[in-house]
């Protein structure tokens, strides 16, 4: 099986700041990591390639500091990493990042399954995964909670719901988003992660990856951040004091008052 995997480099840290003139994050000095999520997803991806055999490429959007997230990807098992670097595809919301995602996997050629995280803990929109499959014209199955099966040129599913479990059966080629409950990942062997320090990650641009330019970045972007801000919380309270019955006449009070009774 050829499999592609979608990773993205997210703060490891939810101390994080925000540009007021650009309403992006201010990643200076916070620690990058691969989103959570995506980490399953690449266990499960080198766990099929070892049943079935094939390749794993990893492919992920973002700076040139992004490749340290693709090393990361090779030391866990991928074959090949690929990084989406471009002033182009800045500002992109998940519609023009779905694109560009897609895009580069038809430039990889012939696959059998993309497998994603349900969503990155940055923007948790859970968006992305579903919407390059829509772009590639692929069906998916998103919360993939184990994969029975891989036979007839299908895949045998099972999703996790909120009571339960569903099982279904999709034609290969598809997109799948995973959750942790699919896998644990293995830890990286020291050989592994000195071979992936030294790899050559692969970099395309937009020019590179043809298609529509209007549709890349923030050109391609129909939603745009507009204002951000950091809620504050306001942490009062009331103390109570007479007997047991004065302080619960007393709380039945205020809560009427508060509209919650």
């Amino acid at each position: 099986m050829n499999i592609i995997v979608l990773i993205k480099q997210v703060p490891g840290s939810t101390e994080v700041r925000v540009d007021p003139g650009t309403n992006t994050l201010i990643r200076d000095g916070i620690e990058a990591v691969i989103n959570p999520y995506d980490a399953y997803a690449i266990e499960e991806a080198v766990r099929l390639k070892e049943k079935h055999g094939g390749t794993v490429t990893t492919l992920t959007m973002g700076p040139p500091q992004a490749a340290e997230a693709l090393r990361q990807s090779l030391a866990a098992g991928a074959d090949k990493a690929i990084l989406l670097s471009d002033k182009t595809f800045a500002g992109a919301d998940t519609l023009a990042t779905s694109y560009t995602l897609a895009a580069a996997i038809r430039k990889t050629g012939a696959y059998d399954l993309v497998i994603a995280g349900k969503q990155t803990i940055d923007g948790d929109t859970g968006q992305v995964g579903p919407e390059v499959a829509v772009n590639l014209r692929i069906p998916f199955a998103t919360y993939v909670k184990k994969i029975e099966n891989v036979s007839g040129g299908k895949l045998r599913v099972e999703r996790l719901l909120e009571d339960g479990y569903e099982v279904i059966e999709i034609p290969l080629p598809c997109l799948i988003t995973v959750v942790k409950e699919i896998n644990e990942p293995r830890l990286p062997s020291l050989r592994s992660l000195i071979a992936a320090k030294k790899a050559e990650i692969e970099t395309w641009s937009a020019d590179e990856l043809g298609g529509d330019a209007k549709r890349y970045g923030l050109a391609g972007s129909p939603t745009q951040v507009v204002e951000t801000h950091v809620p504050k919380s306001a942490k009062t309270g009331e103390t109570f004091t007479g007997s047991v019955e004065e302080q619960v006449e007393a709380l039945v009070i205020r809560l009427k008052e508060a509209g919650a009774l």
